[in-house]
Formats: structure tokens, sequence, C-alpha cells
């Protein structure tokens, strides 16, 4: 069984003249060490699926089930544990906590999951290495460059060993060089350390480092490619189909 399925997803905001259909009878799956990228045009319902497979919103009809567990029939606090457990988010503006260093921000969804401070850390200290920041762990957010503030947050996604990392347009405050280190990892992530990783971007070049891309369009998937390279070689290919999405 995929370690992630969505079932005929749909969310609608608002009612009767006012509804919006963000995402209409969607149904993805996603296998533990695969990298899937969410693409399509402003609007099309990416963010919103991402947020659903996350248990950040619920959805209006349909299901989502994250290792076999259907996130609807949970309650909201067997919800929260679940996110901390099994699932990391990566942001695209790490949202980091200033004053806190590396080591202190990676450790934080241990600390709030009850593990005591010194376990946490330890455990953050060995991802932070990882992740390549084994110099700058005392390093607090204003003292890192974008990339490696990212890579903060990816050691953050990373500490509580979850099954799955959500990735919303990790790339796009970073510049090209950052963007494709970042992107490296998120491949890494999948390949070596075995999570399934999901990431929204728009960016053919980033979404080229994954195994497959869904393309979406008016809240529907329209296309699935699997790509052979995963490293960014695709990019073009990648591009031409976002063209042609946008006709």
């Amino acid at each position: 069984m995929s370690l992630v399925q969505t079932q005929q997803l749909t969310k609608i905001y608002g009612s009767g003249e006012m509804a919006v259909t963000a995402l209409d009878h969607v149904s993805v799956k996603i296998d533990a060490g695969e990298f899937v990228a969410v693409m399509g045009p402003s609007g099309c319902g990416k963010s919103t699926l991402l947020h659903l497979i996350g248990g950040l919103d619920r959805p209006t009809s349909g299901q989502v089930l994250i290792d076999g567990t259907s996130l609807g029939a949970l309650s909201d606090d067997k919800l929260t544990e679940l996110r901390r457990r099994k699932i990391g988010f990566v942001f695209q503006f790490f949202n980091l906590i200033p004053v806190l260093d590396a080591i202190e921000n990676a450790a934080l969804p241990m600390m709030l999951d009850g593990m005591n401070a010194k376990q946490a850390q330890a455990r953050a200290r060995e991802w932070l290495v990882r992740v390549g920041l084994a110099k700058r762990l005392q390093n607090r957010p204003d003292q890192l460059s974008g990339g490696q503030q990212q890579r903060v947050a990816v050691a953050r996604a990373l500490v509580a060993e979850p099954a799955l990392v959500l990735a919303d347009e990790p790339t796009g405050n970073l510049d090209t060089r950052a963007a494709d280190e970042i992107a490296g990892l998120l491949r890494q992530v999948a390949e070596e350390w075995g999570r399934a990783v999901m990431m929204v971007t728009h960016d053919p070049r980033i979404a080229a480092y994954a195994d497959r891309i869904v393309f979406l369009k008016d809240g529907t998937i329209v296309d699935e490619t699997r790509l052979n390279s995963k490293n960014g070689q695709d990019a073009e290919m990648v591009m031409g189909k976002m063209h042609a999405l946008a006709e």
C-alpha cells in the first residue's frame, strides 16, 4: 500500500454563487522513498492539495490516508500528534525562530512532542550534520545564508523521523545555486533516507529533480510525468508541459 493516498479529494471554499472549487476529485498516491513534485498555474490547487495531505486543512469531501490512517477520522489532538510524528514541513520562508540557533530551531518539534531538551538537541545535531551544517550548529538565522536557513528547516522537518516530508515552494526565496542545492537535498531525503517527499513548485528546473511530476489545472490532475534523470536535466521538457497547460 502506498504511504500517501488521496481518494476523490475535493475542497470547496465558500457556498452558493460564491463557491470556489480549489480541488476537484483528486486521487494521487505517493510511495515511501518517492519524490513527487506538484506543478500547475497559479490558483490551480497545488498548495491546497499539500495542506490537505498535511492535515492543515480538512477536505469538503474525499479523504487523505497517511500510512493507512484516514486523517478525517482523527480528532484535532490525534491529528496534531500524527503531524508531529509522521509529517515534516518545509516552507518557502524557512519559518525559523530568530533568537534560536540552528540546533535549537531544529530540535523544536521533538521538544514540543515531549522529548527533553538534551535528547532533542542531540537528534537535531545529527540531522544538521547530515544536511551539511556541521560548522553552523550555533548560528542564529541572521548569521546564515538563505540556503543554510532552508537546510536548518529541512533538518527540523526530519528530526522526528517522519515518513513524509511536505515542501511548499522550498526554493522560492533562494538564488539559483542555493535552489539547486536544496532540490538535490530533497532528492537525497527520498533516495537515501527513504522518506516520501511531496514538493509544490513553480520552477520546472527544480521540479525536474523529482521522480514524478503531477500537473494540476483548475483543481484537477491533467497530467503525470515520470522522469528518468532526476537531477534537473529534464527541465526543458517540464517547461514545455507547463507552457502547454497555460494555453
